[in-house]
C-alpha cells in the first residue's frame, strides 16, 4: 500500500532545496550585519504558552493549533508561531540580565497550523523571524522593518509595498475598543460568529475578518490613529520619521491589525504587488509586543519582532521571475576503466574530498560515453581518466570540460595540481 504525505506539508526535493539553502544563507548573513544572534526553541512547547500570549480570541489559537495530550496527561502544542517561544526562553533564562542589551535574536525553522492548504500556505510552513528584546526606542521599530524590507531587497524583488499602522498604548486601545464597540454593536447580528464573540473580548479583531471585509460598517469603523495619545502619535511620527530616513517607503493603513493579541504601538506588513502572486499579498507581518514579557512571568521587557514564511518568499520569486544565481558544481569526476582502476578510484575519490573538493565517480558500472555524459550533467568542472595504462605509467590526462583543453600530470599530484586553479 501506498502512503502519501499528509496533506497541506511539501517534501523539499533536491533541484528545489537549493533555493531554500541560499535564501536560508542570505537571511543569516544580514542577520549578522545587524548583530542579531541565532535562537533555537522547541517545536513543541505547553499549550498555556499560546493561549497566554497569541490570545484565546484569535484564530491560531481557536482553529488552528496542533494540540495533543502527552503520557503525562500535558497538554502540548505544536508551536504555531515564533515570538511566544523566544519571549518564554528570553524569561526562563534571565536574558534580560545580559550585559548587552537589548537581546536581538533571530530563528528559522517549522511552524503548524491547522487551516485549508492554499498557494503558498501549508499546514506545516517555515517562517524567519526576529525579535528585539528590551528597548521602547522607536528607532529599534524601524531598524527591525528594514531587515525584513532587506531580505525581500537581496533577494532582488522589487514589486512590494510597506504598510504601518500603530495600534497605540494600553490607554489609546481602551479608547479605541470602546469606540467600536459602539460602532458595531447595534448591526453585529449581521456579522459572522466569530465576530460576534470578538465584539466584547477583542473587537479590534473584528477589522482583521475575512468573512465580513467587505461589510459597510468595516469602511466607517473608527480610527486608531483618531484615538492615539500624546504619546502613542509621537512615537508613531518618530518610525515614520526613522523609516523616511533610511529610504524605506511605506503607507500608513488605520485597518491593518495583526492577528495576534500582544500587538501594540508599531504593527507593519510587508506585501507583494507582483502580477499573479495571488489574493493572499502578504510576505511578512510584525509590529512591537510592550507586556509580552510581564504576561509570561518576567520583568519589563519591551519588545518588536517579524516573522515571514519562506514558502510566500520563493512564490515571490517565481511571481516576478527571479532566478537564485545558485550553482552545484561538481570540482572533479573520475572515469574509470576496468576492474583495478575502478577499485582504485575509491581512495582517489575520498583523497579529493579530503582535500576540500567536491567529487564524484561513477556508481553503476556504465561505459565511458556514458560517464562522461553523468559529468557533463553535474556540470564537473575536470575529469580525470583512469585505465589500466593510466595506474601503470602513473601519468594521466586532466580534462577542464568547459574549454576542452588537457593536461598529462603524474596521477600521485593530482590534489596538488587541482588545488593550482591556473593549470588551465
Amino acid at each position: 500500500m501506498q502512503i502519501n504525505i499528509p496533506r497541506g506539508t511539501q517534501d523539499i526535493l533536491p533541484g528545489t532545496v537549493e533555493k531554500w539553502q541560499y535564501v536560508e544563507q542570505k537571511m543569516k548573513e544580514l542577520c549578522e550585519r545587524y548583530q542579531y544572534s541565532e535562537i533555537r526553541t522547541p517545536i513543541f512547547e505547553h499549550t498555556e504558552l499560546f493561549l497566554r500570549s497569541v490570545g484565546d480570541t484569535t484564530d491560531i489559537v481557536t482553529k488552528e493549533m496542533y494540540t495533543f495530550e502527552d503520557r503525562g496527561k500535558r497538554s502540548l502544542t505544536l508551536r504555531p508561531e515564533g515570538t511566544a517561544a523566544v519571549v518564554r526562553s528570553f524569561v526562563e533564562n534571565k536574558m534580560h540580565g545580559y550585559a548587552a542589551q537589548p537581546i536581538k535574536l533571530f530563528y528559522l525553522g517549522q511552524m503548524f497550523r491547522y487551516e485549508r492548504p492554499q498557494a503558498g500556505r501549508f499546514r506545516q510552513f517555515v517562517q524567519f523571524g526576529v525579535e528585539a528584546i528590551g528597548s521602547k526606542d522607536p528607532a529599534i521599530d524601524a531598524e527591525v522593518i528594514a531587515l525584513a524590507y532587506s531580505v525581500y531587497q537581496t533577494m532582488g524583488l522589487s514589486k512590494l509595498k510597506v504598510v504601518v499602522n500603530s495600534l497605540g498604548d494600553k490607554e489609546s486601545r481602551q479608547a479605541h475598543r470602546e469606540a467600536l464597540i459602539a460602532h458595531f454593536k447595534p448591526s453585529i447580528g449581521e456579522f459572522c460568529h466569530d465576530c460576534q464573540t470578538r465584539l466584547e473580548k477583542n473587537p479590534m479583531r473584528i477589522l482583521d475578518c475575512k468573512k465580513d471585509h467587505d461589510h459597510p460598517l468595516m469602511k466607517s469603523a473608527p480610527s486608531i490613529l483618531d484615538y492615539l495619545n500624546e504619546e502613542s502619535k509621537t512615537y508613531f511620527e518618530k518610525v515614520q520619521k526613522y523609516l523616511t530616513a533610511l529610504n524605506i517607503p511605506f503607507v500608513v493603513d488605520s485597518n491593518l491589525v495583526r492577528g495576534l493579541d500582544y500587538y501594540n504601538h508599531t504593527a507593519f506588513e510587508i506585501m507583494s504587488e507582483a502580477e499573479g502572486f495571488g489574493a493572499i499579498t502578504t510576505l511578512c507581518g510584525g509590529g512591537r509586543y510592550n507586556g509580552l514579557t510581564e504576561e509570561l512571568g518576567g520583568p519589563e521587557a519591551p519588545g518588536i519582532g517579524f516573522a515571514m514564511s519562506l514558502e510566500r518568499l520563493l512564490a515571490a520569486l517565481e511571481a516576478e521571475k527571479i532566478e537564485l544565481p545558485i550553482e552545484k558544481k561538481v570540482d572533479c569526476y573520475l572515469v574509470s576503466l576496468g576492474e583495478e582502476a575502478k577499485d582504485y578510484t575509491v581512495g582517489l575519490l575520498y583523497e579529493l574530498r579530503q582535500a576540500g573538493f567536491s567529487a564524484e565517480r561513477d556508481y553503476l558500472d556504465r561505459k565511458v560515453k556514458a560517464q562522461f555524459k553523468a559529468a557533463d550533467r553535474l556540470g564537473a568542472k575536470y575529469v580525470v581518466v583512469i585505465g589500466e595504462d593510466e595506474l601503470q605509467n602513473n601519468k594521466i590526462n586532466v580534462k577542464h570540460l568547459e574549454t576542452g583543453q588537457q593536461k598529462e600530470i603524474e596521477l600521485t599530484n593530482l590534489v596538488s595540481v587541482l588545488k593550482d586553479f591556473g593549470a588551465f
